[in-house]
């Protein structure tokens, strides 16, 4: 490729804010992108652009700063959008105004607007619903990480075509070598990882999981709590943590991306809550049990072929519940671990064509 054919693109998605999963994202676009064109230029949209840029090998702008994105989009071939739970309003209300914001922008611009791998809704606002609606029937290429978001979309009325994808996380290899940290531990017994966040809409689970896991110490096992989203997760990991009677450890909350998906994959069962900590335990082969605050919890579940144990506020469990169910899958390890390589072999095998056919897409609208 000449020169002057070198790809521009820019990356808008939850960047720069430290949390494993949305980085996790970033890191396998960037590493897919660039399996298909080495020379290809990213310009990444972030909360901290300087971490971005070291971290990344790429360029990076403050999301924030709408003179610098109008700049780095009037000199791309165009915009990926995703991947992650981007368009939805359960968490906060300026996810969709802002993601959608940076979409209309790029189509001003007339560049191609393409929606890479997105987990789609809940969207509850009428506001959000009319924003998604216009925005998304308006980008050139659309595609979502699952069955549900599909739904979602043809429900608001989105008439362009729709693809599945895989989560581009699944095109990640995790490490086969313990970080130094987990060899620091000298684990001697099978290691249950527990992936926690807080949940504002109630911290009855909390209890319920000490009980489940110090129930697990008291059976014969170790457990690691590995924080996903920095200090939020940690300070969440340290609370159940100090719930329980029994000994665990939570891992450093920043350890890079590999490290955590070389934990995860040291382990022999995963709890968890966090959406990437499952995906990384799937790359890893390790059997997971999911605890779910979000209906892309169930579906990645679902595609994975592993069990989700409970809702966060559903009343009807408890600790000695999930310890029994807990103890079931580790007595059943290998089986759920040739079930998991079942479903999630194709998913690892097409994740990178994603990148492949965004990159096509721009090199004909250039």
């Amino acid at each position: 490729m000449e020169k002057g054919d070198t790809m521009n693109i820019v990356l808008s998605g939850y960047y720069g804010f430290h949390n494993v999963g949305d980085e996790a994202i970033l890191y396998a676009i960037i590493q897919a992108l660039r399996a298909h064109d080495p020379n290809v230029q990213v310009t990444v949209l972030s909360n901290d652009p300087a971490f971005t840029e070291k971290t990344y090998g790429v360029q990076a702008v403050n999301r924030w700063r709408i003179g610098d994105i109008v700049q780095a989009l009037r000199h791309s071939d165009g915009l990926i959008s995703g991947g992650g739970s981007l368009l939805q309003d359960q968490t906060g209300w300026r996810s969709i105004p802002y993601y959608t914001a940076i979409m209309q922008i790029a189509k001003w611009l007339g560049k191609p607007v393409i929606v890479y791998a997105q987990g789609m809704g809940p969207v509850n606002k009428k506001q959000n619903q009319w924003l998604m609606k216009w925005t998304l029937n308006q980008v050139d290429r659309l595609t979502v990480r699952d069955e549900p978001s599909a739904q979602l979309l043809k429900t608001l009325g989105i008439k362009k075509p729709i693809t599945v994808v895989p989560d581009p996380v699944m095109a990640l290899k995790p490490s086969t070598t313990p970080t130094v940290w987990w060899q620091q531990q000298s684990f001697t017994r099978p290691v249950i990882a527990v992936s926690v966040r807080d949940w504002a809409r109630g911290r009855y689970f909390e209890r319920k999981l000490a009980t489940a896991l110090d129930r697990s110490v008291q059976a014969g096992f170790d457990v690691v709590f590995i924080p996903m989203h920095g200090h939020h997760d940690d300070e969440t990991s340290r609370r159940v943590l100090a719930m329980m009677k029994e000994h665990a450890v939570v891992a450093p909350y920043d350890a890079s991306i590999e490290e955590k998906m070389a934990m995860i994959a040291s382990a022999h069962l995963l709890v968890g809550m966090r959406l990437h900590a499952l995906i990384f335990a799937a790359v890893g082969h390790t059997p997971f049990i999911a605890l779910s605050y979000d209906p892309k919890i169930d579906a990645f579940a679902n595609q994975a072929n592993q069990p989700v144990f409970a809702h966060v506020e559903d009343d009807s469990w408890d600790g000695e519940a999930l310890f029994s169910y807990i103890q079931q899958c580790m007595n059943k390890r290998e089986e759920r671990k040739e079930a998991m390589i079942r479903a999630v072999a194709p998913l690892q095998q097409t994740a990178e064509q994603t990148a492949g056919e965004a990159l096509a897409l721009f090199r004909k609208k250039k």
